[in-house]
């Protein structure tokens, strides 16, 4: 993440002047509403990530208690559950930081017109037989 210089009050006060003072606050306020919104967005991926992976030792790992079958299956259930739920929220997050934005959206391909000629080409070898015989 690149962190932008901050503008200092004396440079701010001198736009002011300029009458930009205000649209230069405005962005100033964007920009660190922004940069506190992928920070929190990189805390909630990094407990999630850290929580599956906790769940999962506790399903794999070595246990030091013995549980009977029924407990054991109980305990298995209520896991992939929270691992699931886990999975999926982790998965919006990424996608929603991933999202490219409406701007840069390409438009897909149409399929090819039915009225240009096809041409099949196969390649042969010159020869089937192998060296080894």
């Amino acid at each position: 993440m690149v962190d932008a210089p901050l503008i200092s009050a004396a440079e701010l006060a001198s736009l002011q002047a300029a009458g930009l003072g205000e649209l230069d606050a405005k962005l100033l306020q964007r920009l660190d509403h922004a940069h506190r919104e992928i920070d929190w967005r990189d805390a909630r991926i990094e407990k999630l990530t850290f929580e599956m992976a906790r769940l999962k030792r506790v399903k794999f790992g070595k246990k030091s208690e013995q549980l009977n079958a029924e407990q054991k299956a109980l305990f298995d259930e209520a896991v992939d559950a929270d691992i699931a739920a886990l999975e999926d929220q982790l998965e919006e997050l990424l996608a929603a930081a991933k999202k490219p934005s409406d701007t840069s959206a390409r438009p897909k391909r149409t399929a090819l017109p039915a009225s240009l000629p096809r041409v099949e080409r196969h390649h042969e070898p010159e020869s089937i037989t192998c060296i080894c015989g």
